[in-house]
């Protein structure tokens, strides 16, 4: 590791508890906090998420200015769940209507931009269990106690079927050899594609977002080349629960995440944007091709809508 890296992270990588709630709170003052959960079809965990925000970070202290989750096509109960655990819940497909969505997660984070007013924006995964308040307060701390800081990722233990340190295979195949290699500036990061990150509007309204799975990395190679890296941090907010994808969701996501990179290595095209995996049939291995992400969305500040709100 670069001495650079060892450098900061010890001055920007911290634990929960190095920032007591209250000193965090002293600091907001006039700042917004927004909160945003991309969701589909999550109504088994989504409620209990929006329900520990609103009750600690909203009702028993008010850290939290707006709680939005964004529905992007969910075919259960996840919108009903989560308004009625007190979130605002907004369509996907209502943000934005000039511009038709295309399906992704990168593509929901971009639109929230849109129907949020926070000066602070943090995202939560909703698929989370045993989700503790601290995932919001730990990231968003930072931002508030220290000017320099424009973005904050969460780091934490993702155990695998019980075994501790197991999750977040395709970071460890597939992010962190590329960041590693061609980012060095990064590779202090413990979760660079972990969903549970905070940011300064200011940063995200200037940045790209890939429309899918490369979103994570696409966003912090592009704060770090827009802010350097002493404008990135992480805090340890203890261990992440979830439900975990098989093994060709994270062939696909690997695929969106390699895309994310070579565009931001050298631009251009792919000879072919897609990933062919095999699943086995009546009559042996059927191939299976799926298109890899290749969208990116503008900055957001490049859109006439978001500009005359913001201007008005």
């Amino acid at each position: 590791m670069l001495d650079e890296v060892e450098r900061w992270m010890s001055r920007r990588s911290w634990s929960v508890a190095d920032r007591p709630l209250s000193r965090t709170m002293a600091a907001k003052r006039s700042a917004r906090v927004s909160v945003v959960l991309p969701a589909l079809n999550e109504e088994a965990t989504v409620g209990a998420i929006v329900a520990e925000i609103r009750g600690e970070l909203m009702e028993r202290v008010p850290l939290v200015d707006e709680l939005v989750v964004i529905d992007s096509g969910s075919t259960d109960r996840t919108a009903e769940v989560a308004a009625a655990a007190g979130a605002r819940v907004v369509h996907r497909d209502a943000v934005l209507p000039r511009i038709p969505a295309v399906p992704g997660k990168g593509e929901v984070l971009w639109r929230s931009l849109m129907v949020t007013s926070g000066d602070i924006v943090c995202f939560v995964d909703a698929d989370l269990e045993e989700f503790s308040a601290d995932f919001v307060s730990g990231i968003v701390g930072p931002l508030l106690t220290d000017p320099e800081v424009s973005l904050v990722k969460a780091m934490y233990d993702r155990p695998l079927a019980g075994t501790p340190g197991q999750g977040g295979r395709v970071t460890e195949l597939v992010a962190r050899p590329l960041l590693n290699l061609h980012w060095p500036l990064l590779a202090g990061f413990v979760q660079p594609l972990g969903g549970e990150y905070a940011a300064r509007r200011s940063l995200l309204e200037r940045l790209p977002f890939p429309v899918g799975y490369g979103v994570e990395l696409g966003l912090l190679v592009d704060a770090l080349h827009t802010v350097g890296l002493d404008g990135l941090a992480q805090v340890d907010v203890g261990r992440r629960i979830h439900r975990h994808q098989d093994g060709q969701a994270l062939g696909r996501m690997a695929a969106a995440i390699y895309r994310t990179a070579q565009l931001r290595l050298k631009p251009g095209h792919l000879v072919r944007p897609a990933l062919t995996q095999f699943e086995r049939g009546a009559d042996g291995f059927v191939p299976r091709t799926h298109p890899v992400d290749t969208e990116e969305r503008p900055p957001m500040r490049e859109i006439r809508e978001y500009a005359a709100r913001h201007a008005a």
